[in-house]
């Protein structure tokens, strides 16, 4: 990759740690074995590094390591989590009920949620406030009385939102409600104490902490019924067949460990960083819009709308200087239907940016990022 640009897409995904792919490097050729077959040494070995690696991230979410099961991503915990429990209730109970989310919620959420609209399930998806959130009193309103599952992300991976999943949490426990959270921008900067917060199903990836792609995992509460994503060998306690890719596994782990370290601490780098650059913005564009509560937000996150300015032509000039982007990654270049959800129309929502910082973003980069913009902004408006 070009050196040149600067680098803001943070979110999207992350580079592999030096000390993540040391540590994976072992189990990609010398220790190679398959982790379900323990009739010989090197299976042996695998299998012990898939549990060490469980016992570490269980030790770091201050849970029983038998909660965690591991997936491709977040994509697939997210579908395991909905579709697995929606199914499996609906059998326990003899017919199919209602499920809440937020209509923010990253398509990992809403796609399979949807579906299962298809399967006879009904869905309510709350519209947040204008700051992005949702409130207790938006879900009290939605619930009906066969409502048994609610999803609410904890941190929205466009504009960043922190939603109060803690609050969620206890309505929905005190409700007997399973309340299942996509974690996978939250892990690393918040508290996911799952006891504390009343969480029964949280989904987790690793490329979002500089871990590696294509390994995540679904955190359950013990005894909530699922049923399996996949059938084959019964790994993962039979709720997700096929064999586990060690090194990846390893490396998830060691990502989790390091992320655990000094948390606070690299957050507060990170929040001055993004108030620096939104403060350089905001002194040299008019009309700057922040979308999503700048208090209740993750710390490298800011999303912001340029109004006057004709989006496809600001992305194609930023593209030259600057990585950033203009939703999901997974948006597929369309107006971001998290920012149209929160009231902005087509053409401000096509005109909105969202900058991600990193761990080694420097203050350089922030200067040099705040004159890029600045300087586009300008002349498109021109």
């Amino acid at each position: 990759m070009d050196k040149n640009y600067l680098i803001f897409d943070f979110q999207s995904s992350t580079p592999c740690s030096t000390e993540v792919v040391e540590e994976m490097a072992p189990y990609w050729k010398e220790l190679w074995g398959n982790p379900s077959n323990t009739n010989n040494r090197s299976g042996v070995f695998a299998s012990a590094a898939v549990e060490v690696s469980r016992e570490k991230i269980a030790s770091c979410l201050n849970i029983n390591p038998k909660r965690i099961i591991f997936t491709s991503g977040a994509t697939e915990a997210n579908n395991l989590a909905l579709v697995g429990h929606a199914r499996a209730k609906a059998q326990q109970i003899g017919k199919r009920g209602h499920i809440i989310t937020a209509s923010t919620e990253h398509h990992a959420v809403l796609d399979p949620l949807r579906h299962l609209q298809k399967e006879g399930f009904r869905l309510t998806e709350l519209q947040p406030n204008k700051d992005g959130l949702i409130n207790i009193d938006q879900l009290s309103a939605a619930l009906e009385k066969d409502t048994f599952l609610v999803s609410v992300m904890a941190a929205n991976n466009e504009i960043g939102v922190l939603q109060p999943i803690s609050e969620i949490g206890s309505f929905c426990k005190s409700k007997g409600i399973a309340f299942h959270t996509d974690a996978a921008q939250a892990l690393g900067y918040l508290d996911l104490d799952l006891d504390r917060n009343c969480i029964d199903l949280m989904s987790l990836s690793a490329h979002k902490i500089y871990g590696p792609k294509g390994i995540g995992a679904l955190v359950i509460r013990e005894g909530l019924p699922l049923e399996p994503s996949q059938y084959g060998g019964g790994q993962e306690l039979g709720l997700r067949s096929g064999t586990l890719p060690v090194p990846l596994i390893v490396g998830f782990a060691k990502a989790v460990e390091i992320t655990g370290n000094n948390q606070d601490k690299r957050n507060m780098r990170l929040k001055f960083f993004r108030n620096l650059l939104f403060s350089g913005l905001k002194k040299n564009i008019s009309g700057l819009i922040l979308n999503g509560s700048i208090d209740q937000r993750l710390p490298h996150n800011l999303n912001i709308t340029f109004p006057g300015v004709n989006g496809s032509r600001l992305h194609s000039q930023l593209r030259r200087f600057i990585l950033c982007t203009s939703g999901s990654a997974c948006s597929n270049g369309e107006a971001s239907h998290v920012l149209r959800e929160i009231g902005l129309c087509k053409r401000d929502a096509e005109a909105s940016i969202r900058l991600s910082i990193g761990r080694n973003t420097s203050e350089k980069d922030i200067k040099e990022a705040v004159d890029v913009i600045t300087n586009i902004v300008i002349n498109l408006r021109k």
